[in-house]
């Protein structure tokens, strides 16, 4: 029991593989939170028939060369890996996934975190990430930049006339919108989240409701026109009679 209790793993112990529970530290806000969700979810919704990705935010990637958990690991508040299994996962840890790092990255800058987001992890991310796209938005005050990996170096990537940073690894537009970043497609559509999804829903089930009810209002008044006009049909003929006419024969 004494000698238990005394045991510590030796120094240089390689942690054994599989999930990994992440080390990020909390969010800097509920902006933050809010961004993070809204991205994932869009993106998921918009490539739901796709299980060639995986898309998270706040979650830990371990990338230790000697493949150690205890070193070498950053958390970017959002990114997307393509070319992998679409499954649910604890962290994301490159040796277990084919050596894979992020497609792209998205920071969400904070008065705490912008410097560190503008330069240690930009460099890492394009020094060992190799990550092709980078991206950093401020929910606060709406700071917007994004750079492509071209030649080893990080590039700014132009805005089109609208402001929107166009990734080729969407394939889609990101830009600002109510004060968020959003999903564009290449014609200029905004991609929904769940909830506007849902709304949109609503909304057309509304309409056709209203629809219909004008159609039933439509014959009804249509119903009504041809019962007065029996009427007056009825009340002429009865005059032409009060007349000893017969209308049949008219």
């Amino acid at each position: 029991m004494s000698a238990a209790k005394n045991f510590e793993f030796p120094n240089d112990v390689i942690f054994p593989l599989g999930d990994l529970y992440s080390d990020e530290p909390p969010l800097e806000s509920e902006l933050h939170l809010r961004q993070i969700i809204l991205l994932l979810q869009s993106l998921e919704l918009w490539w739901q028939n796709r299980n060639d990705f995986y898309a998270a935010g706040n979650l830990t990637i371990y990338y230790s060369q000697r493949q150690r958990r205890s070193e070498e690991f950053r958390g970017p508040d959002f990114f997307v890996v393509l070319g992998c299994e679409r499954k649910v996962r604890k962290s994301w840890v490159v040796w277990e996934e084919d050596g894979k790092y992020p497609n792209i990255i998205v920071e969400f800058l904070s008065d705490s975190t912008a410097a560190t987001d503008k330069g240690l992890k930009k460099q890492i991310f394009q020094d060992i990430f190799r990550t092709p796209e980078y991206f950093w938005f401020d929910p606060n005050n709406l700071e917007f930049a994004g750079f492509i990996l071209i030649g080893g170096t990080y590039e700014p990537i132009e805005p089109n006339p609208q402001g929107w940073l166009w990734s080729q690894q969407l394939n889609l537009y990101l830009g600002v919108y109510e004060h968020k970043l959003r999903y564009f497609t290449v014609e200029g559509n905004l991609i929904p989240t769940p909830e506007e999804v849902a709304q949109q829903e609503r909304q057309r089930a509304e309409q056709e409701k209203q629809r219909a009810e004008q159609e039933k209002q439509r014959a009804e008044q249509e119903k009504q026109r041809a019962e007065q006009e029996r009427q007056r049909a009825e009340r002429l003929a009865a005059k032409l009679r009060e007349l000893n006419i017969d209308p049949e024969n008219l």
